[in-house]
């Protein structure tokens, strides 16, 4: 049980980790749809962190990663081709 767990946790930290890659990736896209494409990925990421992270019963965890998910939000509001265009520092 304390082994699943390990593993469990050892997840919850490469999700993390693959999300904020995918965020930074975001704002390093060459296109508009590479950027779509890198926010798709770290919102399921952040989303399956989040799943996770419940499951285990870490609450701080679950809430720290449902507000990074503002990401979403603030992507959702905006085209890919204008968030391209402010990770690229032209707006």
């Amino acid at each position: 049980m304390a082994e699943d767990r390990k593993a469990q946790l050892a997840q919850l930290e490469r999700l993390k980790a693959l999300g904020e890659k995918a965020y930074d990736d975001m704002y390093e896209a060459y296109s508009p749809s590479n950027a779509t494409a890198s926010y798709s990925d770290a919102k399921e990421c952040f989303y399956n962190a989040i799943t996770l992270a419940n499951k285990l019963g870490l609450t701080e965890e679950t809430e720290t990663l449902s507000k990074r998910l503002h990401i979403s939000r603030r992507f959702s509001e905006v085209s890919s081709a204008d968030i391209y265009l402010q990770c690229q520092g032209f707006s």
